[in-house]
């Protein structure tokens, strides 16, 4: 008969039936892989999360960088180094991860110098002593382990498994910057007081890395629904002001709120209101050093273009030499 020569018509995938399906995988704890179907929303999500966490790895090496040359001692100096390699590489890793989700390298790094992709707003606070390193070890690493800690369990596979490593480096790092604090802390006077002016200046902004508050967050509902997120942003900050008062105590450094106290009712302590304004400020491009942070990303990226043009170009001759081989 003339209707046996035609194909058999399929039917297209239900996308409704696709999502519940998803859906469903994401509710029973199973890790979503990259050649598992995923809904357009979730993909984007995760794009923008993943690159946004490895913009702020990237951007995050310019600030301690800069104190390399001038760290006091070989030891401190190595040390450094050796964080800001480990920066380095879990730029890497998560550049990697979200390439497994459909976009590319320079299309992230391309929305990171336009200025479309954010990255932490923590690092666009100026480094001004060397106690700053130390403070940024202690508190910024610390505010980083707390948030990263839950990621290590998040619903898409490359991404968590990337957090199981970082989270083991950033731990070495917040214990490098506690003991600069131990040290400048129980020394001099003067060391003390360095201490205590960096602690002043970035106790409010690492508060602010945990993101708004819940109410505020429109990315959260979504966030909890395909389990990228485990716990709020209020969550996580008060885990990790829990976390850091009595370090600041054995320290015998004062956090500049005046508004701090311990809560017998609730376990917990209270902590006084966050400068908002200030936050949406530096997020949107006008902190103290946005401008200088992405100039530097900018011109280390062209600078270095002739390297990536001459791996690009090795690699082609080694694929060529190959194929004739062959």
């Amino acid at each position: 008969m003339a209707g046996q020569d035609r194909p058999e018509l399929v039917a297209a995938p239900d996308e409704t039936a696709l999502e519940a399906a998803f859906q469903a995988r994401v509710d029973a704890e199973t890790r979503i892989e990259p050649r598992d179907w995923m809904p357009e929303k979730y993909r984007r999500f995760m794009i923008r999360q993943i690159s946004q966490h490895a913009h702020s790895e990237y951007v995050g090496m310019l600030p301690e960088g800069n104190w390399i040359t001038r760290a006091p001692t070989l030891r401190r100096k190595a040390a450094l180094l050796a964080k800001i390699q480990d920066e380095a590489g879990h730029a890497a890793y998560l550049y990697s991860a979200a390439e497994t989700l459909g976009t590319t390298r320079d299309q992230t790094l391309e929305d990171l110098h336009s200025g479309k992709a954010k990255y932490s707003s923590i690092f666009n606070y100026p480094v001004l002593t060397w106690a700053d390193i130390g403070t940024i070890g202690w508190l910024v690493d610390g505010a980083a382990i707390v948030n990263q800690v839950a990621l290590c369990r998040t619903s898409y596979g490359p991404y968590a498994r990337a957090m199981v490593r970082i989270c083991k480096e950033e731990s070495f790092h917040q214990r490098q910057g506690f003991e600069i604090m131990t040290t400048l802390a129980h020394g001099a006077p003067e060391q003390k007081e360095m201490a205590q002016d960096a602690l002043n200046r970035w106790w409010w902004p690492a508060l602010m890395m945990f993101g708004p508050h819940d109410a505020d967050s429109p990315n959260s509902e979504i966030a909890f629904k395909w389990k990228v997120k485990r716990q709020s942003n209020d969550e996580l900050r008060q885990r990790f002001v829990d976390m850091t008062i009595p370090q600041a105590d054995f320290l015998g450094l004062s956090v500049p709120d005046p508004d701090l106290t311990w809560n017998e009712t609730t376990g917990h302590y209270d902590f006084g209101p966050i400068d908002w304004d200030e936050f949406w400020r530096v997020v949107k491009g006008d902190g103290l050093c946005n401008r200088d942070r992405l100039d530097a990303r900018r011109s280390a990226h062209e600078d270095g273009a002739w390297v990536r043009e001459a791996a690009m170009a090795h690699a082609e001759k080694k694929r060529a030499a190959k194929q004739n081989v062959a």
